[in-house]
């Protein structure tokens, strides 16, 4: 079944060099030997269809033209030693700690910026550092960051690497739900011998954490979901987790302001809100203080979460701590507010408003990863490896135009793992986005979002650029026997 799969160059989640299943992945293995042809043609169509028939969507945008598509899925799991989750799980808390204390200290005291360990113009020119809505707000909990999604890979000796933060509206959770029940459904016979920590307890967590932002006062808070709407790609997570939390799920027009006081409009009259998880950008959530040609948000939003009337979750201005260009401090901000090494590390990033740093990556466009600090979903990212010499010339001109505007990594050897697709097992490329809930406790979400490039020899995991998702196991210790 896996004769002709290739494990070398790179470090594989399943198999060991020998082409042998790693211990964890054993019993996996021999279960898959077990299925004939036709049943794994057939139970990978069944997991297919069963996206397709609740409505598992994504929206992809090209020419300003939506198309609607299901993640593909692929039913070899990711599965995680219980020694290694602990790892990722203390490295993800200690992560998105020392990431809040930086923004909580770039909207106060700018103490990291005053001792010079971060440039002030890499902050004050961030076009998402929102200084004059944000400077001095007091917000529950001192905690700007109450869901995190981390980016993480491996490279070719199997380390833990961050790839990216993301800090403002992360998503993906729905997906997991969904990719663990469509693995129960079609694979019932790999969990009964497989001792998998549950996700079952996760949303309440999420829920939990959401409650803990109440305003000061507000005994039974209400919270809402604000959602652009059916036309924003993850509008189906926006739905799953509304519903899973209980919370009304809403869209601008739904509320509305009073004397610094949010309202929900509903058919009893108008209910006040203490709490907005919202799925909106900074820009459109209240056109009084950002965008005037927003119709997505609320007039006066931005004074009543000033004045402590309402929590907005996430917080507003997080983007000036998930760019790609302050993504390389995030170590070295680890050593400043926590006096701790960083657990798991970055992937080497150079600079390119740096003279010597990108004179250095000039030379060697063919061999790097080039991204703009700004985009996301894989857009505006060069492949050096696998780029044309046009392509390569492009990226050269837009460097020598906007160097601020990019960043520069190694072409990491990511690992892969066994993918079964158009009736064969081959290796393919795969990320794990990790979830960091936080509330007056922290949780971290057992397992993730791994993506996987099905396309044969891509390096893009995301879903709109053609990528996938497995379901991903962490195991119970003392579950792997």
């Amino acid at each position: 079944m896996f004769t002709s799969y290739k494990v070398k160059p790179f470090f594989d989640e399943m198999l060991k060099e020998s082409g042998k299943p790693k211990d964890h992945y054993q019993k996996f293995y021999d279960m898959i030997q077990n299925f004939t042809v036709d049943e794994l043609k057939e139970k990978h169509e069944t997991a297919q269809l069963s996206f397709l028939r609740q409505g598992i969507t994504f929206t992809v945008y090209h020419n300003n033209v939506g198309a609607e598509r299901t993640m593909p899925f692929d039913f070899v799991p990711i599965i995680i030693p219980p020694e290694d989750w602990e790892t990722i799980e203390k490295g993800m808390m200690q992560r998105s700690e020392a990431l809040n204390c930086f923004l909580h200290d770039v909207y106060h005291e700018q103490q990291i910026i005053k001792d010079g360990l971060i440039p002030r113009n890499l902050v004050e020119d961030n076009p998402y550092y929102y200084t004059k809505q944000m400077q001095g707000i007091k917000i529950p909990l001192n905690n700007h960051i109450f869901l995190a999604g981390i980016d993480l890979i491996r490279d070719e000796n199997g380390k833990y690497l961050v790839l990216e933060d993301n800090l403002r509206n992360p998503s993906g959770i729905s997906y997991v739900y969904q990719n663990r029940y469509v693995m129960r459904q079609v694979y019932p016979e790999f969990f009964a011998k497989h001792s998998v920590q549950t996700l079952e307890h996760q949303v309440t967590y999420l829920h939990e954490a959401i409650m803990d932002h109440a305003p000061k006062g507000v005994d039974n808070p209400r919270a809402v979901l604000l959602t652009p709407g059916i036309y924003n790609s993850a509008y189906y997570d926006h739905v799953f987790l509304a519903q899973q939390m209980g919370l009304p799920l809403v869209e601008g027009r739904d509320l509305i302001v009073s004397n610094n006081i949010v309202y929900m409009k509903t058919i009893r009259g108008l209910e006040k809100v203490d709490i907005i998880y919202r799925r909106i950008d900074d820009d459109f959530l209240d056109p009084q203080a950002f965008r005037e040609d927003s119709t997505l948000g609320v007039n006066g939003l931005l004074e009543a979460y000033r004045l402590g009337n309402v929590a907005i979750l996430n917080g507003i201005g997080n983007g000036v701590a998930d760019d790609k260009a302050m993504y390389v401090y995030v170590p070295d901000m680890i050593r400043y507010y926590l006096n701790e090494e960083p657990i798991i590390e970055n992937v080497t990033t150079y600079r390119l408003d740096n003279t010597c740093q990108r004179e250095w990556v000039l030379e060697r466009l063919h061999e790097l990863v080039i991204k703009n600090v700004g985009s996301s979903g894989g857009y505006d990212m060069l492949v050096g490896p696998h780029a044309t010499a046009q392509e390569i010339e492009i990226f050269r001109e837009k460097i020598l135009e906007n160097p601020h505007q990019y960043i520069a990594q190694p072409t990491i050897k990511l690992s892969r793992a066994p993918s079964y697709q158009g009736e064969e097992f081959y290796p393919c490329h795969v990320d794990l986005r990790v979830f960091v809930m936080r509330g007056k406790e922290t949780h971290v979400f057992p397992g993730g979002l791994s993506r996987v490039a099905l396309k044969k020899g891509s390096l893009v995991v995301n879903s709109s650029q053609g990528g996938g998702g497995k379901d991903t196991w962490v195991m119970k210790a003392g579950g792997m026997s």
